[in-house]
């Protein structure tokens, strides 16, 4: 994946917070997706503006002892996954339309 993809939420999906994952359901397949924490802290920082690797640097790496590339390549694998999914959208360029309501930024995770 090129270091400079950006990530946006699908418009075809329901997402809630529960507990310490998200839960997202896709409208297309009614498929059911559990997010951990870190996936959480990428699905709600995924603007379609802010690039992929921003992402991982400000609100992944910063927050957890993570070497940046491993982060920047788990990221990528998880976006792919998500994408072929209708969960994520991917582009090469910035998408400003974030279809779902903001959820606010990405919390940092209590010890």
């Amino acid at each position: 994946m090129n270091t400079n993809r950006y990530v946006a939420r699908a418009a075809n999906v329901a997402a809630r917070m529960i507990g310490g994952e998200m839960m997202i359901m896709s409208g297309a397949d009614s498929s059911l997706f559990s997010l951990n924490e870190t996936a959480s802290i990428l699905w709600q920082a995924a603007d379609g503006v802010t690039p992929l690797a921003q992402i991982v640097e400000r609100h992944i790496c910063e927050d957890y002892a993570v070497d940046p590339a491993t982060a920047l390549r788990d990221a990528e694998a998880l976006s792919e996954d998500l994408a072929r999914h209708g969960i994520l959208l991917l582009s090469d360029a910035p998408h400003p339309h974030d279809p779902l309501p903001d959820s606010g930024p990405p919390s940092k995770a209590s010890p």
